[in-house]
C-alpha cells in the first residue's frame, strides 16, 4: 500500500534546493506533508539546462554526448537514444525492493537536490518528478547497485519509470520524455543512500533517548547510586554530550531512595560516558545529512560560469559519519544488555532470580537474555567500518569508493534490531518495579513507567515473551519524549 496523497490543508514543506531539513523530508516521505516547489529554483533549472545544452553543442560534456565511466572518451554525437540507453544499461533492477516511505524519501531528496540548480536536467523532468512526489506515486526501486559514488542503479530505475518504461508500483505516476541531457543528471546522486540514512538516523535518535529513560527505570529497580551522575564529576572532563546525558539522568532519577551500594556496576555507573559519544555522533551525522539534502553534487556540475567535471559525488564524509554512529550506538546497546543481566541477579535486585514468580524453578525473563545476545551478535557481524573498503572497477578508472550506501543499510538494520533489544531491558525494569513498587519515584520516570506498564501484561507467570517485547518496543517513541 502506498502513501496517500496529502491535501492542501496539511503541512507544506518548501523545496528550494537550500533549506530542506530532515524533519521536512520525513514528513513528506510519510505522507504527512505536501510539497511546494520554489518558483525561483524552477527558473534556475531552465537556465542551467540551457547552459548544459550550449556546452554540449560546443564540445564534449561527460554523459551528455560521451559515454560514461571507462567509455568517457567515446563520443555519442547527436544520438537521440543515448539517454534512454544509459538509463537502461544502468538499471540493474535486482536485490530487495525499497519500501514505499524510503522510495518517496529518495524521490524527494533527488528533487530537492535538482532544485539546487547544478544538474542541468530539463524543466520537464523536474516537473514530472515533482508531480510524482506531490501525487503520492511510488516507483519500484531495487536496492543493489551502489557503492557510495551515486545510486546509479536505483535512480536509473526511477528515470525509466518517469520515462514510462517501468510501471509505477503505486499511484498514477507521471510520464515524460528523457533525452541525452537528462539521463546522467538524473542518476548522478546518492539520493537513495541519503534517504536511507535519514530514516535510520531518525529511529536511532529516538532509540538513543529512550535507552536513557529505560536505564533510569533500571536504576530505580536496582536502587542505584546517583553520585555517578553529579554535575561536578562530568564537568571535570566534559566530552561532547556527556554533561547533557548526565544532566538528563539526574533529572530522571531525582528523589530516588538510599542507594544499595557505594558504587554501582558499570551498567549504571558509566552510562553517561558510553552514551555521550553516540549523542555526539548522531548530531554530527544529522548535520552531514542536512548538507547532503541540499547539495548540488552532480557530475558534471552546471553553474552560472560553466560546466565542471569533478569528484563531488564521492560521499566519504557521509560514510565516515555513518561509521561513527554505528560504532558509538553499539556500546549503548551492549550496556543495555549488561543492565538486563543485572536485573536478573537476586543479589542486586533483592528479588527472585530472573524476576521469576510462581512455583520453584520458574524461569521468569531468563530467555530475554538469549534474545538480546542474538540481536547483539547480528549487529556485531556487520560492524566493519565501510570506509575501510577498497575496490577497482570500470576498467581500472574508478579505484576508490566510500561505501556510504552499505553504511546506511547497516545503520538501518541496526535500527530495526535495537527496539527489541531495548524492549528486553524495559520489560525487566517494569517487572522489577512492579515487584518492588516502593522504589519508583515521582516525576518523569514515573510517567515513563506508567506508559510502559499500561502496554505490558501485568502477570508474572511464565509465558511466551514475544508479545511483551513487541509492545515494549512500540512505546519507545513515547519514552523518548519523556527525556526531551
Amino acid at each position: 500500500m502506498g502513501c496517500q496523497q496529502v491535501t492542501s490543508e496539511d503541512t507544506v514543506v518548501r523545496l528550494d534546493g537550500q533549506t530542506l531539513t530532515t524533519d521536512g523530508l520525513l514528513a513528506v516521505a510519510s505522507g504527512a506533508a505536501a510539497i511546494e516547489v520554489d518558483p525561483v529554483a524552477l527558473g534556475r533549472i531552465g537556465d542551467r539546462h540551457a547552459a548544459l545544452d550550449d556546452a554540449r553543442a560546443r564540445g564534449a560534456v561527460y554523459g551528455a554526448n560521451t559515454g560514461v565511466g571507462a567509455n568517457r572518451h567515446e563520443s555519442t554525437g547527436d544520438d537521440l537514444d543515448h539517454g534512454l540507453r544509459l538509463l537502461r544499461s544502468h538499471c540493474a533492477a535486482t536485490g530487495p525492493v525499497e519500501d514505499d516511505v524510503t522510495a518517496r524519501a529518495a524521490m524527494t531528496v533527488r528533487l530537492n537536490q535538482i532544485l539546487a540548480g547544478g544538474s542541468g536536467i530539463s524543466r520537464r523532468v523536474t516537473d514530472a518528478l515533482a508531480e510524482a512526489v506531490r501525487s503520492g506515486a511510488v516507483p519500484t526501486l531495487h536496492s543493489w547497485g551502489a557503492i557510495g559514488t551515486a545510486d546509479l542503479a536505483a535512480l536509473a530505475e526511477l528515470g525509466l519509470t518517469l520515462a514510462g518504461e517501468r510501471p509505477w508500483r503505486y499511484g498514477p505516476g507521471p510520464v515524460t520524455t528523457i533525452d541525452a541531457t537528462d539521463a546522467l543528471p538524473m542518476i548522478s546522486s546518492s539520493a537513495l543512500t541519503v534517504a536511507t540514512a535519514v530514516l535510520a538516523l531518525d529511529r536511532v535518535h529516538t532509540q538513543l533517548r529512550a535507552s536513557t529513560v529505560i536505564a533510569a527505570l533500571t536504576f530505580l529497580a536496582l536502587q542505584g547510586n546517583p553520585g555517578a551522575y553529579e554535575a561536578v564529576v562530568h564537568q571535570a572532563r566534559a566530552h561532547p554530550g556527556q554533561v547533557e546525558v548526565a544532566g538528563m539522568l539526574r533529572r530522571l532519577v531525582a528523589g530516588s531512595g538510599a542507594p544499595a551500594r557505594i558504587q554501582d556496576p558499570f551498567g549504571l555507573r558509566v552510562l553517561p560516558q558510553v552514551t555521550a559519544p553516540a549523542v555526539h555522533a548522531v548530531d554530527a551525522l544529522h548535520d552531514v545529512l542536512t548538507a547532503e539534502l541540499n547539495a548540488a553534487v552532480e557530475n558534471p556540475l552546471v553553474t552560472a560560469d560553466g560546466v565542471h567535471h569533478h569528484g563531488q559525488f564521492h560521499t566519504a564524509t557521509l560514510a565516515s559519519s555513518l561509521d561513527a554512529v554505528r560504532g558509538t550506538f553499539l556500546p549503548v546497546l551492549s550496556l543495555s544488555s549488561a543492565r538486563l543481566g543485572l536485573l536478573m541477579r537476586p543479589d542486586l535486585t533483592g528479588l527472585r532470580a530472573f524476576l521469576a514468580a510462581g512455583p520453584a524453578g520458574s524461569s521468569g525473563l531468563m530467555i530475554s537474555e538469549y534474545v538480546v545476545q542474538d540481536l547483539l551478535t547480528e549487529i556485531r557481524v556487520g560492524m566493519q567500518p565501510v570506509a575501510a573498503g577498497t575496490l577497482t572497477i570500470s576498467l581500472g578508472l574508478e579505484e576508490h569508493a566510500s561505501f556510504a550506501t552499505q553504511g546506511a543499510r547497516s545503520l538501518r538494520r541496526m535500527s530495526h534490531y535495537a527496539p527489541t533489544l531495548l524492549a528486553a531491558e524495559l520489560v525487566a525494569a517494569v517487572r522489577a518495579l512492579r515487584m518492588a513498587p516502593g522504589r519508583l519515584t515521582d516525576g518523569p520516570v514515573r510517567q515513563a513507567f506508567e506508559i510502559a506498564a499500561a502496554a505490558l501484561e501485568p502477570s508474572f507467570e511464565d509465558r511466551p515473551l514475544g508479545t511483551d517485547l513487541e509492545r515494549a518496543a512500540a512505546v519507545l517513541p513515547e519514552l523518548a519524549l519523556v527525556a526531551a
